[in-house]
């Protein structure tokens, strides 16, 4: 398959420096730039020094250990400070509570070791267009108006003064 440049930067975090090349070499013709960590311990750090656009995060960081608490926990970090950040999460070891776990705790997907290359760029491609969907403008007026009259307690000539419009505008844009 042929993939243009037109992603920016990935996140890739993985204690398998193998992994980290062959990620790489697979994505290499996607992203602009591929910023690979083989520690979890500074994802944060670099998260706010780098505009990174998906986050690919193994589970599992601890030797021998494959209960992916690890990814769970540095998924909730990065969720804590960047709520988001597309995390598409990575393990060699597939177990279908742990993939539902991680996507209940907000990560967007689920990649198993090893991974088709055409279905982890489209997993990847999906996280970042995802969250950049535009929302039409009547959907993000519905929702303020509703936020307003809410905050006015029902209360429709205060929400229309407080919005700088007419009873009738307010009535005729207001669907609970």
């Amino acid at each position: 398959m042929n993939y243009s440049k037109t992603y920016g930067t990935i996140l890739v975090v993985d204690d398998n420096p193998a992994i980290l090349t062959a990620v790489k070499i697979c994505l290499g013709n996607v992203f602009e730039r591929i910023i690979t960590l083989s520690s979890p311990e500074s994802i944060l750090v670099t998260l706010g020094q780098e505009e990174v656009d998906v986050v690919l995060l193994d589970m599992n960081f601890s030797l021998g250990v494959n209960s992916g608490q690890d990814g769970l926990f540095w998924l909730s970090a990065i969720r804590k400070k960047y709520p988001d950040l597309p995390v598409v999460l990575v393990t060699a070891y597939a177990d279908v509570r742990l993939a539902v776990k991680g996507l209940k705790n907000g990560a967007v997907d689920f990649v198993t070791k090893p991974w088709d290359n055409d279905e982890l760029i489209r997993v990847l491609k999906d996280a970042i267009d995802k969250t950049k969907e535009v929302i039409p403008l009547q959907d993000v007026e519905r929702e303020h108006i509703k936020m307003v009259v809410d905050k006015c307690n029902g209360n429709m000539s205060k929400a229309a003064e407080l919005l700088g419009i007419t009873r009738q505008t307010l009535y005729r844009k207001y669907q609970p």
